[in-house]
């Protein structure tokens, strides 16, 4: 649609001249259309477009948008004879029978619902094929005179369009390059965006590491604590069992060498029973001293009945952890208190033997027997405690293989620390990684940086070949353009019409080569064929002087 608006238009013979009157006409429908008012008010509000080519644009997207794009070419076509009085050419897309055909195909353009972006396009850029056919058109009139020699102005149109060519493909590549650098651009910004997420995501589970870290150090060091504190209890518990084993182990050899006193004690009551009964007084006596003794070694044991139990207590007060075995030294603490109680009985025995030894001195063999008979009970008794230091044996060894578990368990926890510091290091190493790829994250930005200054460079050695191929241009077309008229064929002033004679004389114009008075051509202007200023015409000066003045 931008190429058939523009096709045919009047306009300025310049290279990269902005088109205008174009805008002028989109500008004039809202005379007739109260939508297209609408649309071209909007697009005057965009304060970000600069040039009319640009508000073409804008007012074609527009249009499609609110589907009315038919409607107004439709308008257009119905109005082509104003059109072609004031800004088409004879020749205008426009203005051909074709017109209502390129209507009727935008029909279809009525059922699609357009979305289409103004503010980030960029609508002000120039055409991507340039015009050459108003360069290139021959003036020629009914009374015109062709040029002598065309193979020469055939060769100048050829060397023309070959710059044309050269032209677009330089701004082709340019393009191209610009668009390439542009997706390297969007793929280096993403690939920024990537690696700043993951060295965020990297930074957090640092963070979350060390946390976890300093609590597993912190469950280390309690765990430590714990099994230090559990492991001073134990020591404790079995040195007091090992005191109270050695004191029971004392307290039953007393009592053995006790008991075995007595026996010998007994065997020489009776031998000297058998031998000497006429000493039973001084026997009662001693018997008597013997009961005493037995009864302070009674109240001794009781004595130290109460110390143990008193430690029992203290021991299930001090570590709930070892209950089961205090429950065994209890059991063994009851079976002490058995056999002292069976101890007593025994000396009760004794005391009923000494007593029946007063009363009955003749029951001597019987008392023998029942001596015997305790002796024999003794012996199972020490065997019993035989017994019992087996059992604390085995809890000694049960204690120490404890101690082992609680070893291997202290190992286990080194081994998990080792392991963590290894975790530290190698998040460490992860963090050098994230520093080594930020370092390649700004070469890459400097890379960038110096792709757009040459890219910037280049848009500004384009500029520059632009203005000089349009000063060949105009140049080109001045020397095209200059026909030098012939003496003989002028006889009045081509501007006022005055006839020449001797007075006033002939003076040709050096832009246009028509033949003028001198009052006509009094003028003087540089021409891009001479470097000094030559005589011009008044209608050549006053269409000089503004393309001067600009540059």
């Amino acid at each position: 649609m931008e190429h058939i608006l523009f096709h045919g238009i009047k306009q300025r013979k310049s290279l990269l001249w902005d088109r205008t009157d174009c805008w002028s006409i989109l500008e004039s429908l809202a005379k007739f259309d109260k939508d297209a008012g609408n649309i071209v008010k909007s697009v005057r509000d965009m304060n970000h477009i600069k040039s009319s080519l640009g508000r073409v644009r804008a007012w074609l997207r527009l249009a499609m948008m609110e589907k009315k794009l038919p409607d107004y070419f439709r308008l257009l076509i119905d109005l082509r004879e104003q059109l072609q009085l004031c800004s088409y050419e004879t020749g205008a897309l426009l203005l051909a029978d074709e017109a209502g055909i390129i209507a009727g195909l935008l029909v279809g353009l009525s059922i699609i619902d357009c979305n289409v972006a103004i503010k980030d396009d960029d609508l002000d850029r120039p055409m991507d094929v340039i015009d050459f056919s108003l360069y290139l058109k021959e003036i020629i009139s009914s009374g015109a005179v062709v040029h002598k020699d065309e193979n020469e102005s055939f060769h100048k149109v050829a060397t023309i369009l070959n710059q044309k060519h050269y032209l677009e493909e330089c701004n082709r590549q340019l393009m191209a390059s610009v668009t390439n650098l542009n997706q390297k651009m969007e793929e280096l910004q993403t690939a920024n965006t990537l690696m700043r997420n993951e060295i965020e995501n990297a930074r957090s589970g640092l963070v979350d590491l060390q946390q976890e870290n300093s609590m597993l150090r912190c469950a280390n060091s309690a765990l430590h604590e714990g099994h230090r504190r559990l492991l001073m209890t134990v020591q404790q518990d079995i040195r007091i069992e090992r005191e109270t084993y050695q004191q029971s182990r004392q307290g039953m050899d007393c009592l053995y060498q006790e008991a075995k006193r007595n026996l010998n004690e007994e065997i020489q009551t009776r031998l000297d029973l058998e031998k000497e009964l006429f000493l039973q007084i001084g026997l009662k006596q001693e018997t008597d001293i013997a009961m005493r003794l037995l009864e302070k070694d009674a109240h001794g044991k009781q004595d130290l009945i109460v110390s143990l139990r008193t430690q029992v207590d203290e021991v299930k007060g001090v570590n709930l952890e070892t209950h089961h075995k205090i429950q065994t030294v209890e059991g063994s603490l009851q079976q002490k208190v058995d056999v002292i109680n069976q101890l007593e009985l025994k000396t009760g025995q004794m005391v009923s033997t000494i007593q029946d030894m007063d009363n009955e001195m003749r029951r001597c063999e019987a008392e023998e027997r029942s001596a015997a008979e305790t002796a024999r009970k003794l012996g199972s008794q020490m065997a019993d405690k035989e017994a019992q230091s087996q059992t604390l044996e085995t809890d000694l060894r049960i204690e120490r293989e404890w101690r082992g578990t609680l070893q291997k368990n202290l190992e286990q926890e080194k081994a998990k620390t080792s392991r963590q510091r290894m975790d530290l290091q190698h998040l460490m190493d992860i963090k050098k990684e994230c520093e080594v790829l930020q370092s390649k994250h700004l070469q890459l930005q400097l890379v960038c940086e110096e792709q757009e200054k040459a890219l910037a460079e280049l848009g500004s050695h384009l500029s520059q070949s632009k203005l000089k191929m349009e000063d060949l241009k105009e140049a080109q077309q001045a020397t095209r353009e200059a026909h030098w008229t012939d003496d003989r064929e002028a006889n009045a002033c081509k501007q006022c019409g005055k006839l020449f004679s001797v007075s006033r004389r002939k003076h040709h114009c050096r832009n246009c080569g028509e033949i003028f008075c001198n009052d006509c051509s009094n003028a003087k202007t540089p021409l891009p064929s001479s470097a000094k200023p030559v005589r011009v015409c008044d209608n050549c000066n006053s269409k000089l002087l503004p393309c001067y003045s600009a540059n």
